[in-house]
C-alpha cells in the first residue's frame, strides 16, 4: 500500500465478519422473530392479484412473511417441476434439468406473482425461465466475452479503466437474467458468497491505486448481502480518501422490492454519495411494488439510473423503450444505457443487430425530453470497454461550416468559420 494512504477498520459484529452468504439462514419458529428485525415493510404496497396468488400458490403464507426479502430468497422457484406447478404445462421450451456449470433457474415469488398476472407469450417470461435455445454455442460466443479475468490484478476486482475499479462483492442473484454477462461466474459452487477476508483483500488494492475515485460494487447482485455486511463493505470504501464515489448495481428493486427496507436506505445514506444502477428490461417490470421501491431509494438522496440490454422479442422497438423511460422518470431513475447483448454461450435468440439499437436511439431523439434518451453501447468484446454509437447526426464538415441532419432528417448548416 502507498505511503500516505491509510484504511480504518470499522469496529463490526461477529455475524458480520463470520456469515459469508448474502443472507443468514433462519428457520422454524425463530423465523418470525427475526423477520420482524429486519424491518419488513409490512405495509409494502401490493395489489389483489399478489394475495390471489399467495392463497393459490403459498398457502398460509402471511402478508409479512410476504414482504420479507428473507422470505422471498428462502422460498424462491428454481426447478421447473415448481415453475409448472404454479404456471401449468404450456412452457414446452423450458429446460427440465440444467446441465451442470450452466446457469441457473431461480426467480423470487414476488417475480412470479409478477409474471401471472401476464399472458404465458409475455417477453417478461424470456428474461427469467431457461429456454432450450441457451444449450446452443454460437459462433463468436464466450463464457467471458468482455474479457474480465485479464483486467483482474485480485480476485473480485476488474480495473480496465484508469479512474474507477468493478468489485464483485458477492456471486449470489436473487433472480437469474438468461442473457447475464456473468454466468460463468454467478451462483458457481464455492463461488457464490464471497468472504469477508476476500473483500479485505480486494479493498486493499483499491486503497493503493489513489486513480481510483469511483467504486462499481457488483456481484451476482450486491443488496442480496444482509445489512451487517452490506455496511462494513460501505464503510471500509468510504475509508479510503480517494474514493469520491461508490456505485451500486442491481436487479433487486425489479426483482425483489422489499428488500428496500428503511434500514437499508438508512446504511446507505450514511456513506453518501452513493449511486445505484437499476437494471431493468420492459415497463411492465415497473409494478406498485417496484414503483415504492425505487421512490425510496430516491427519497433516500441516491441517484438512479438505469441500465437495460436490447433483447430481441422483449424490447427491441422504439415503442417500448418509450414507455419504459417515460415510467422510469416518473419515480425518478434516469434512462442511462441501453447495452448491445453481450455474446455469452446460448445467446444468439436473445441479440439483436446492432444497427436495431441505432434506430431506437433514432427514433427517441427529437420524439421526447433529452432524460427519456439513454447512450446506446456496446461492451467491447476482449475488453475494449464501452463504446457508444450513435445515429449519422453529422452529414460533412466543409469550408461552408457543419452540416447537421435533425431528428426530421432535415439538413441544417452551423456556420464553424471565426
Amino acid at each position: 500500500m502507498k505511503s500516505g494512504t491509510t484504511v480504518t477498520k470499522p469496529q463490526v459484529s461477529e455475524e458480520t465478519m463470520a456469515s459469508d452468504s448474502p443472507i443468514p439462514i433462519v428457520s422454524g419458529s425463530m423465523f418470525s422473530i427475526f423477520n420482524s428485525s429486519l424491518n419488513s415493510s409490512v405495509d409494502f404496497p401490493s395489489g389483489e392479484s399478489v394475495h390471489l396468488f399467495m392463497r393459490k400458490n403459498f398457502p398460509g403464507t402471511t402478508l409479512s412473511d410476504w414482504n420479507s426479502w428473507i422470505w422471498q430468497i428462502k422460498n424462491s422457484i428454481h426447478s421447473a417441476e415448481r415453475l409448472k406447478e404454479i404456471f401449468g404445462e404450456s412452457y414446452e421450451n423450458v429446460i427440465s434439468s440444467l446441465p451442470e456449470n450452466h446457469l441457473p433457474f431461480r426467480i423470487t415469488p414476488y417475480f412470479a406473482s409478477l409474471l401471472n398476472r401476464f399472458a404465458p407469450d409475455h417477453p417478461l417470461f424470456r428474461t427469467m425461465i431457461p429456454a432450450k435455445e441457451e444449450l446452443t454455442t454460437g459462433e463468436g460466443e464466450k463464457n467471458d466475452p468482455l474479457n474480465e479475468g485479464n483486467d483482474t490484478p485480485v480476485p473480485h476486482i476488474v480495473h480496465r479503466y484508469p479512474d474507477r475499479v468493478l468489485f464483485t462483492v458477492t456471486g449470489f442473484c436473487a433472480a437469474y437474467c438468461r442473457y447475464c454477462t456473468r454466468s460463468h461466474m454467478v451462483a458457481k459452487k464455492n463461488k457464490t458468497h464471497v468472504s469477508s477476508k476476500s473483500w479485505d483483500r480486494a479493498i486493499e488494492y483499491i486503497a493503493s491505486k489513489e486513480q481510483v475515485r469511483d467504486v462499481l460494487i457488483s456481484g451476482g447482485d450486491p443488496l442480496t448481502l444482509s445489512d451487517s455486511r452490506l455496511e462494513y463493505l460501505l464503510s471500509r470504501l468510504r475509508a479510503i480518501p480517494h474514493v469520491e464515489i461508490i456505485r451500486i448495481g442491481t436487479k433487486v428493486p425489479v426483482v425483489l422490492p422489499m428488500r428496500i427496507t428503511k434500514n437499508l436506505i438508512k446504511i446507505i445514506k450514511k456513506y453518501h454519495p452513493v449511486m445505484m444502477s437499476l437494471h431493468f428490461s420492459h415497463p411492465d417490470e415497473l409494478s406498485i411494488e417496484t414503483k415504492e421501491a425505487c421512490n425510496r431509494l430516491a427519497d433516500g438522496g441516491i441517484p438512479l439510473g438505469s441500465q437495460c440490454v436490447l433483447l430481441k422479442d422483449v424490447n427491441d422497438n422504439v415503442e417500448t423503450f418509450k414507455k419504459l423511460n417515460h415510467e422510469l422518470l416518473k419515480v425518478r431513475v434516469r434512462p442511462y444505457y441501453i447495452y448491445q447483448c453481450d455474446p455469452i454461450p446460448g445467446s444468439a435468440h436473445f441479440r439483436t443487430e446492432v444497427k436495431k439499437g441505432i434506430e431506437i436511439i433514432q427514433g427517441l431523439r427529437g420524439f421526447t425530453s433529452g432524460y427519456a434518451v439513454p447512450h446506446f453501447v456496446i461492451d467491447a468484446p476482449g475488453g475494449g470497454g464501452k463504446i457508444p454509437l450513435l445515429p449519422e447526426y453529422v452529414k460533412k464538415i466543409d469550408n461552408e461550416g457543419i452540416t447537421l441532419i435533425n431528428y426530421l432528417g432535415k439538413e441544417y448548416i452551423y456556420p464553424e468559420k471565426c
